[in-house]
């Protein structure tokens, strides 16, 4: 049971930081397809935090580790392994680029942390939702620093938004 919870903590928040994306929008999204492929092949501790409609405005903080082959995902005060590689995280975002529709626009330049960004603004649609969000990828190293997302999944589970911020030094297994 626990292992199901791990394994779905771990694909809601991999979909949810907009990990799979289409590319039919090439040349627009080049640089946000490649930070997104940064994130799942590069070590890197991502701290987040999601607010849902349901139930009611909660909000959930959440923390993942990609390093060493491996995804640690933090539930509920421990960190366990998750059942999907990266290798397998990779597969699937490949995956939904070919069937997704997706639209990337670079808005302006910003620093995140002091380190110079390009912000992109990225729209796509799949089958089971819409997403608009944000993201701000390193002039100098490509990697996605920082992103923001507002997904809307209809029905019960209705709208979300997720903030998200990448952290790429001393990165280290947690267990």
């Amino acid at each position: 049971m626990l292992r199901n919870y791990v394994f779905m903590l771990f694909v809601l928040t991999l979909f949810a930081m907009g990990l799979a994306t289409t590319a039919r929008a090439a040349d627009s999204c080049q640089p946000v397809y490649d930070a997104i492929t940064k994130i799942i092949t590069t070590p890197n501790h991502s701290y987040s935090t999601q607010t849902a409609a349901f139930p009611k405005g909660a909000t959930r903080s959440a923390e993942t580790i990609y390093v060493q082959g491996k995804i640690y995902v933090m539930v509920k005060g421990k960190w366990m392994l998750s059942p999907v590689t990266p290798k397998e995280a990779m597969e699937q975002e490949n995956e939904n680029r070919k069937s997704d529709t997706s639209a990337c626009q670079f808005l302006r330049n910003e620093s995140v942390n002091g380190e110079p960004a390009a912000v992109y603004s990225m729209h796509r649609v799949t089958k089971n939702e819409k997403e608009d969000g944000q993201i701000w990828i390193s002039r100098t190293s490509g990697l996605a620093l920082r992103r923001d997302l507002d997904m809307d999944t209809g029905g019960a589970m209705g709208k979300s938004h997720l903030s998200a911020r990448f952290e790429y030094t001393n990165v280290k297994p947690p267990m």
